[in-house]
């Protein structure tokens, strides 16, 4: 027998070997995977937005698998994911409110201290000129970080202010986490009456820099019969939970700030162009 069949066969019977005990160790440390993760994941709509509060998905089955999270987190699956992860789950399936992002803003002729002559980026713009290029430090800046953050074609530009589509909008939050002024909060879909301001100035300051902005007056908390929305920090806040829809308070406010229905009216209303 030459050198060289010698050395192939030493080297075949290492190599057999070698594969046995491989998939012997195979079977010995497998870690058995749960079959109900991969389903978990399959009934997830795979946007990996991070609304649930996980880095995505697969993340978010596994913690519900392990019992870290419940079931109906995902926003952006809505009901119909939620029952079907309690199904799999062998859990009730329960009816979560839907909720939708809201832009505390809807200026349209945006005062500015200057030209803005910047990178086109929320951020970067937030800079400049202590606050940023606009009079009024708490407004939208207009260069859509919101917009391009959203997934699902939520998001638009009108009048050079964000506003958001809530019929498209899931309510993963994925704009606020990209808006540097923190502007954009979760409210109801179903909510109508909406205070879209976050000028915590005292009145005299909101008047010169804003015409609609609100000015704490506290005239829409006297005259709520719910007693629903309250004056904090110089802004009006609703509670939605206390809200009946109304309208008292959207017919009292002098700034007519306070609107019916902003997140659906006012973007259909908008100019095709626009959006």
């Amino acid at each position: 027998m030459s050198v060289v069949l010698k050395a192939v066969l030493i080297l075949a019977s290492m190599g057999a070997i070698f594969g046995l005990i491989l998939a012997i160790a195979s079977k010995v440390f497998a870690v058995k995977t749960d079959p109900r993760l991969e389903q978990l994941t399959q009934a997830l709509p795979g946007a990996n937005c991070g609304g649930c509060g996980f880095s995505g998905c697969t993340a978010y089955a596994q913690a519900v698998l392990d019992g870290k999270a419940k079931v109906g987190l995902c926003a952006a699956g809505g009901a119909n994911t939620s029952q079907q992860m309690a199904r799999i789950m062998g859990v009730e399936a329960v009816e979560s409110r839907r909720m939708v992002a809201m832009v505390r803003c809807r200026h349209k002729d945006v005062q500015k201290k200057g030209v803005y002559q910047g990178i086109h980026d929320c951020l970067a713009a937030t800079k400049v000129a202590g606050s940023g290029p606009n009079a009024c430090e708490y407004g939208c800046l207009g260069f859509g970080n919101c917009v391009a953050a959203c997934k699902f074609d939520a998001m638009h530009l009108v009048d050079g202010t964000a506003r958001v589509d809530a019929d498209k909008c899931t309510g993963c939050m994925s704009c606020a986490a990209a808006c540097p002024k923190g502007l954009i909060l979760k409210v109801p879909y179903e909510a109508d009456i909406i205070v879209a301001c976050a000028n915590r100035d005292r009145g005299a300051e909101t008047r010169k820099v804003c015409d609609i902005g609100c000015i704490g007056c506290r005239i829409c908390e006297k005259n709520c019969p719910q007693d629903a929305i309250h004056v904090v920090d110089n802004i009006a806040v609703i509670d939605h939970n206390k809200c009946n829809s109304c309208g008292i308070c959207a017919d009292k406010c002098p700034r007519n700030l306070i609107s019916d229905s902003n997140l659906r009216q006012e973007f259909d209303q908008a100019p095709a162009k626009q959006r």
